[in-house]
This record gives structure tokens, sequence and C-alpha cells, in this order.
């Protein structure tokens, strides 16, 4: 351990993954924040609390069982002449999860109708969006410790990275996730790209790789645009009033 705090490679590895785990972990923060949207305040942090809590859960938990996880990439079945690994079947089936329920979520905000239960904070509606957020946690957690995997050979700086970046999840998650809340239009973006999110994980499952870079880019340029929106509906409103 006194080895990796004096060696600058180490350091190195530390600064690389950890800015490569924000950068995976932004996905996360935006299906977290359009799914607290839909309960109260009070519930909705303290959803965002444990969702994030799991989501380091669960990276710990597989950087500790490496062995396990790179065989996940080894394929178990062929169909129509592609080979599938485990991995690709969790991204796939994370990849659809993903679309249906922004797809869902798209359709409840047009027809402007809550789900039943959840603007009360009923415990059904709390247990039902800690489910979804357990769900989409596994499936971000594994493409990031495959990525950890890659970029690192020491478990002591994986985990340091990991940890690191859930506590930037964290920190960045309330002001995203009220954000979003108090801006319709905002919500739909957001909603949109998880849907373009879930396309990239079904492709990769399928073998077919977009380039990460392409779908942030799309992001940062469309958040871009929307955050002038939203600055000139605010100065709009100031005018009149």
């Amino acid at each position: 351990m006194i080895a990796l705090l004096t060696s600058p490679e180490a350091w190195a590895a530390l600064l690389t993954l950890t800015a490569l785990e924000i950068v995976l972990g932004i996905d996360n923060v935006i299906f977290l924040s359009v799914i607290v949207s839909r309960i109260p305040a009070p519930r909705a942090k303290r959803a965002r609390q444990i969702g994030l809590a799991l989501a380091l859960v669960f990276r710990i938990i597989l950087l500790t069982l490496l062995v396990w996880l790179i065989g996940l990439t080894e394929p178990v079945f062929t169909a129509s002449s592609l080979s599938f690994s485990w991995r690709d079947v969790i991204l796939i089936g994370g990849g659809l999860f993903l679309i249906a329920k922004s797809t869902h979520e798209i359709h409840a905000e047009v027809d402007g109708v809550d789900e039943p239960d959840e603007r009360s904070g009923g415990t059904s509606a709390f247990f039902w969006v800690i489910v979804q957020i357990i769900v989409v946690d596994m499936v971000f957690s594994l493409d990031s410790i495959i990525t950890a995997i890659g970029m690192a050979q020491d478990l002591a700086i994986m985990i340091a990275a990991v940890v690191i970046a859930c506590l930037i999840m964290y920190v960045s998650s309330g002001p995203v996730a009220r954000f979003v809340a108090e801006h319709p239009t905002t919500k739909m973006l957001a909603l949109a790209f998880l849907v373009l999110i879930g396309v990239a994980l079904v492709a990769d499952g399928f073998k077919f790789h977009i380039p990460r870079s392409y779908i942030y880019f799309a992001i940062a340029f469309s958040a871009a645009v929307e955050m002038f929106n939203v600055l000139a509906r605010r100065n709009r409103r100031k005018a009149s009033g």
C-alpha cells in the first residue's frame, strides 16, 4: 500500500480511471435524476441516496469477483453466426429496459398523467423506483468495472477510483435531479438521452460498438442548447414581470 502511495504510475492510473468512471457514471446520474423526479422530494432524496449507495456496493462487489467478471466476456452461445457472452446478454437486457422505461416516461409526460401513488409518495411507488435503480445500477456497474479491469491492475486503485467517482456522482446528482424536476423540457431531453443510451447498450450487446464520445458530445451539445433555452425563458419572465 505504501508503495502505491509513493508511485507516480499508481497516481496517474488512479486519476485516469477516476475520470473514466465519472464519465461512465453520467448515464447513471441521468437515469437516477429522471426516475426520482416522479416521487415527492423527501422520498426522492432518500431514493437517490439508496441508489448511489447501491451503485457503489455493486461496483465494489464486482471488483472483488474479478475472475468471475472476466469470465462474463467468454461466449456462452451462438446465434446467427454471432457469439454472445453473459455480458452481452446483460447489456442487451439492460438496454431494452432503458428504452422501454424511457419511452413509457415520455408517454406519461406527453399525456400529462402521473403513475398511481407516485405523487402521493406511496410505499409501492418508492419500492418500484428502488427496483428500477437496482436494475440500471447492475447494468452500468458491469460496464464500468470491466473498463476498470482493463485500465488498472491493482485492486486498491480500482476501488479508490470507484469510491471517488461515486462520491462525485452523489454530490452532482442532487442539483441535476432538482434541475430536471423544475424544467419539464430538460426532463424530456434527459429521457431522449436515455433512449439513446439504451440503443447504444443493445448495439454493444450485438457487437456493434457506438463510440461513447459521440453520445457524450450529443448530450453536451443538447444540454448547452437547453441551458440557453432555460436562461431565455427566465429572462422573458423577468422582463414581463
